[in-house]
């Protein structure tokens, strides 16, 4: 699991290959990452906007933007924690993701961005 602290959030983040989901014949690898953000701070903060950016190991980049996670925009309590599951398919077995979420602090309205750390995802099969 990778984890990140940055103003006083922290991002955590666990992969899984989806075998089921894959088709390696046909280069369609699909991955699974488990967020976790905490809220670490004195004030309440709503996660705004996500900015992804997702490299396969042919170098090939997608820069993925959008409001939200998964269709809403939690608001996360002081000392509180929000998690939840999504996917990304790659042409490659291996690759990688990082990016930003953008967060309002919900007392005085202003925005900030917190790091989401840089993760592998790779297939078993690539792993020996």
């Amino acid at each position: 699991m990778n984890s990140k602290i940055s103003a006083g959030v922290t991002i955590s983040v666990e992969t899984f290959y989806q075998p089921e989901y894959s088709n390696p014949i046909n280069h369609e690898f699909m991955f699974a990452y488990k967020i976790t953000i905490e809220n670490k701070n004195n004030f309440p903060v709503k996660l705004l906007r996500r900015h992804w950016h997702i490299i396969d190991s042919n170098g090939s980049i997608k820069d993925v933007e959008g409001e939200g996670v998964v269709g809403i925009q939690p608001v996360i309590l002081p000392m509180g924690s929000y998690q939840y599951i999504s996917g990304c398919n790659l042409q490659t077995e291996m690759g990688k993701m990082n990016g930003n979420y953008v967060l309002e602090n919900m007392n005085n309205k202003k925005t900030f961005s917190v790091i989401i750390p840089t993760f592998q995802l790779e297939a078993p099969l690539k792993m020996n």
